[in-house]
Parts: structure tokens; C-alpha cells; sequence
């Protein structure tokens, strides 16, 4: 299924991936309907960074996912909904794990729900590898082990069996797409690369959790052409897909790569209040993205020294978005 002219929805589209996305779906000749969560100051998030020219090509409309009514009417004749809108922030998971709940478990039966009196061609729904918790063996293949190891994690297995059972239950054309860590300009401070980043430019100092977990990093662009070729392969229906590098970087590694990078001295510490609960820290996570690469030909492109200076420079040009004087959970 080729997307070029069709009519694509997209949840989570103000946030870091759903912004990329949008971009990229509008280059691609897709006519793109966004979702961004309603505020009184009309901010569209990240989807204020794009060229003029491209957001004026995007339907933004506002709302919450976890109005179910609402969703019915954006979902309309769309031939493709793209789920990325969920709470991602696994400190946040820990202070307010019903939020979490609501809108991640809640807010994707409503999704669901909406689809099935719709004609959709794909629903593309989002997962995380933190549902793995930490590897039990690597690389990390979609028949691994579930074990998520925070209420966040938790809401995202839920909301993944229940996507599939919609396909099994009632042949909605679901398949999950599993991305390891993605990274890159406009991403959070919540996110590790990120808030090294920032801290980095305005100061010596790096406060940060632990520093000993490992990670599987895929930038940005490298995910949103999986994402897109994941919609357009007939192959995925029904199917769980890891997008990952395959490659294991330690958070000590990247404090070193950040250091080279601003050519500067970085003090790292870790903070009691920033390092997870002992029995949820994800120690481990590297993919094996042998399926992505059978199904749809995806492999990532971007090398991660390369992937880190373009976020640096990004952030050099939108330190001001950032509060590094507070946790950003």
C-alpha cells in the first residue's frame, strides 16, 4: 500500500516522533489529519517546528484520546491511523500511574473502538521496548519475554494485547510497531540524550540517574522510515515488529560521547531522585531486527556520533524550550 494521496491519521502528533512523522507524511504526498491534545493557548507542539509550508498542509485538530465521541468523527474516512499519542514518561508512571492508565490503556480502546465503524486499510499501533524489561538474552527478538518493570511499561503491554486482540477478535487490520530508543531534535527532556545535552551547553555539571543501564538508540528519521514502511507492507497486519540498531550503548558511553562532542571537561554525577526504583531500572535493551528488515526491507542509516551532533545542534538553536534547572520527569 503505497501512501502517497492517502488520507492518514496520526495520534500523538504534536509530540517528538509524531511532528517527524507528520513532516514526513506530508513530503510523501499523504493527506495528513493530526491529533494534538487541547490547551487553551492552541500550541500545537513539535508540529510548530515544521516549515510553513508543510504544517499548512496538515489538519490539525484538538482533543484528548480519551474521549471516545471525539474520536469517532477525526477517525472518519481515514484510510490509515498512525497511534503514537500515549504518557511516556516512566518517573511520571511512578507519581501518577492512574494518568498513565487512562490515557494509554483507556485512550487506546477508545482509538480502537473508533476504528471498527471505520473503514480503515491499517492501524498502526505504537509499543515500546521497555515492555521487555530488562534482556533476558540479546539481541532481543518480539518473541522475547514481556516484563514490563514500571507502571508505564505496564499500560503499554495492556494496550498492545488489546490492539491484538482486535485483530484476532474482529479482523481490524492492527499490527504493532515495537521502536527500542529513539532519539533526536525535539525530543524531551525527559530523555536521557537530551537532558545531557542541555545541561551540556549551559553548564559543567551533568545530573543525571544511573549511569549504568544500556540502551538501543535509533534516530529519529532512521524511525520514522520504519514507521512509514511498516504502514505500507502488506506483511505486518497481525504482526509485532522491533525497530532497533542492534547495537548496545551504555549511558556511561554517550556521557563520553557528549563530552567529545562539546570538546569540554562534563562533571556526570548521579542523583538519588533521578535513578529509578531498584527492581525497575531496565538494565538492558538491544534489539534483533531481523523482522523488520524480512518484512519491509528497514534497516537504520544514521551512525549515532552523527545522530548526536545533529541533536546538538538543534538544541543549540532551542535551548531556550528547556527548564535544565529542574527533573524533568
Amino acid at each position: 500500500m503505497n501512501l502517497k494521496g492517502k488520507k492518514v491519521f496520526i495520534t500523538g502528533a504534536g509530540g517528538f516522533v509524531g511532528s517527524h512523522l507528520a513532516e514526513a507524511l506530508v513530503k510523501a504526498g499523504s493527506r495528513v489529519r493530526a491529533l494534538v491534545h487541547y490547551n487553551s493557548r492552541n500550541d500545537w507542539g513539535m508540529l510548530e517546528d515544521l516549515d510553513k509550508n508543510i504544517l499548512k498542509e496538515v489538519e490539525v485538530v484538538t482533543g484528548d484520546i480519551r474521549d471516545g465521541e471525539a474520536l469517532k468523527w477525526m477517525i472518519k474516512d481515514q484510510a490509515v491511523v498512525f497511534h503514537l499519542a500515549a504518557l511516556i514518561g516512566i518517573p511520571y508512571s511512578y507519581v501518577n500511574p492512574r494518568d498513565v492508565i487512562e490515557t494509554n490503556i483507556l485512550g487506546s480502546l477508545n482509538l480502537l473502538l473508533a476504528a471498527l465503524d471505520s473503514n480503515i486499510d491499517k492501524f498502526v499501533h505504537t509499543s515500546t521496548s521497555e515492555v521487555y524489561g530488562t534482556a533476558k538474552y540479546i539481541p532481543m527478538d518480539e518473541k522475547h519475554p514481556l516484563n514490563p518493570q514500571s507502571p508505564y511499561a505496564a499500560s503499554k503491554v495492556s494496550a498492545d494485547q488489546l490492539a491484538l486482540s482486535f485483530y484476532r477478535s474482529f479482523s481490524l487490520p492492527v499490527g504493532i510497531i515495537r521502536p527500542f530508543n529513539i532519539y533526536g531534535p525535539r525530543q524531551s527532556a525527559r530523555a536521557v540524550i537530551p537532558n545531557m545535552i542541555i545541561q551540556g551547553l549551559e553548564g559543567s555539571r551533568l545530573k543525571l540517574g544511573s549511569v549504568f543501564p544500556s540502551r538501543d538508540l535509533t534516530y529519529v528519521k532512521d524511525a520514522v522510515k520504519g514507521f512509514i514502511s511498516f504502514a505500507q507492507s502488506d506483511k505486518t497486519i497481525g504482526e509485532v515488529v522491533n525497530l532497533g540498531t542492534g547495537t548496545e550503548v551504555s549511558i556511561s558511553e554517550l556521557i563520553d560521547l557528549v563530552r567529545r562532542k562539546f570538546n569540554k571537561d562534563l562533571k556526570a554525577k548521579s542523583y538519588k531522585k533521578r535513578v529509578r526504583p531498584q527492581k525497575s531500572e531496565v538494565e538492558r535493551l538491544v534489539a534483533d531486527t531481523s523482522k523488520a528488515k524480512k518484512l519491509f526491507k528497514w534497516k537504520p542509516e544514521t551512525e549515532l556520533e552523527r545522530g548526536i551532533e545533529n541533536t546538538i545542534e538543534w538544541m543549540k538553536k532551542n535551548s531556550w524550550r528547556y527548564k535544565k534547572e529542574i527533573y524533568n520527569i
